[in-house]
């Protein structure tokens, strides 16, 4: 069988299987009260955001934790179809010898950095008191954050032998263990882009999917099966829960998604040693994240802000854009981001 018709019929497959434990996924959120709470917000110095709050309110009482669904079916269909598609001819092998490496790497980060942002999700919805073991502030969140990223990066340096860095029209350049905090930056970043960045219905699952379709593609394109089939199982699935995340949202992705996606987005590109095509890629992502931290360092060293609202998505609705606006036109910007993403990696 034609390979690329069994890594679509992976694609669908996720998709027909999310599509059918969704509903009562979103339902058992409901049962345990898994929602949006109504409540002060406060950004990540402690500081009240009454702009977030005044466009936000709405959305109290909509469940969060779609994301949780997603890494549950990817990673159990991914465990489990592994190996059975070798018995459509297709040999388990990459563009790494030690495949089985790529593999556990892919299932660390997703599972690692999901249980840390369910974590956050349980303490924010439950309420827990910020003392003891429930209650880890940003810079502890930080810290073990940068823990597991680091973990990750030993392995993609030690396990896989990556070290180097790709810069297109200048060529590669070696890094050794430099290579370490590198890629461990990469991921840390990612991974909080993304949760800075799913702040409107279906913007961040929108701008995801649109950069796993031309990270495929360049998967597809060096035959790296392992890679190849988790992204086709992971599109499936985001596509399905992207159909109950768009305007008006019935589910959030919540951290359990936000971190675990964001980071294994940076390691994807890590893996295809593209990541100054990455940064092309999730760039809507990286000037999210850029815009927010301007802001909270300005307030926390200057005592005022840079913009009216930060992140970029919330000045423009402060601006007056309508949240759907915003979306629809970011997945068009994120179309082109791809397109020429795609393009500095083939060259």
């Amino acid at each position: 069988m034609n390979s690329l018709a069994i890594f679509l019929g992976l694609l669908l497959f996720s998709f027909i299987t999310t599509s059918l434990l969704i509903v009562p996924f979103i339902n058992t959120l409901y049962r345990l009260r898994f929602q949006r709470a109504h409540q002060i917000t406060r950004d990540a110095f402690g500081k009240l955001t009454p702009i977030f709050d005044m466009f936000h309110r709405h959305k109290v009482g909509v469940p969060v934790g779609g994301g949780l669904l997603v890494i549950m079916v990817v990673s159990f269909l991914f465990a489990i179809l592994l190996p059975v598609i070798q018995f459509f001819g297709i040999p388990v092998r990459g563009v790494y010898e030690n495949h089985q490496a790529e593999v556990n790497i892919l299932f660390f980060t997703f599972l690692s950095f999901g249980i840390l942002g369910l974590y956050d999700d349980i303490k924010k919805f439950f309420k827990f008191k910020k003392t003891g073991l429930f209650g880890l502030r940003l810079h502890h969140k930080l810290i073990l954050q940068i823990i597991l990223a680091v973990i990750i990066s030993m392995m993609l340096h030690f396990n896989l032998g990556i070290s180097f860095l790709n810069i297109p029209f200048i060529g590669t350049f070696e890094l050794g263990l430099f290579y370490i905090p590198f890629a461990a930056f990469v991921i840390v970043a990612f991974a909080n882009a993304v949760n800075i960045t799913d702040g409107l219905d279906g913007l961040a699952g929108g701008l995801l999917m649109i950069s796993l379709f031309g990270l495929w593609f360049l998967s597809a394109s060096i035959l790296d099966v392992p890679l190849t089939m988790f992204l086709a199982l992971w599109i499936g699935s985001l596509i399905s829960f992207l159909y109950f995340n768009v305007f008006p949202a019935r589910m959030f992705m919540g951290d359990v998604g936000a971190l675990a996606f964001g980071a294994t987005l940076a390691v994807v590109g890590l893996l295809l040693g593209k990541v100054i095509a990455l940064v092309v890629i999730g760039f809507i992502f990286v000037f999210e994240i850029s815009t927010s931290l301007i802001q909270l360092l300005s307030k926390r060293f200057y005592g005022k802000k840079i913009f009216p609202a930060a992140p970029f998505h919330l000045y423009l609705q402060r601006y007056g854009w309508e949240e759907p606006k915003i979306v629809q036109r970011a997945w068009l910007v994120q179309i082109i981001l791809t397109l020429f993403g795609v393009w500095l990696a083939v060259i």
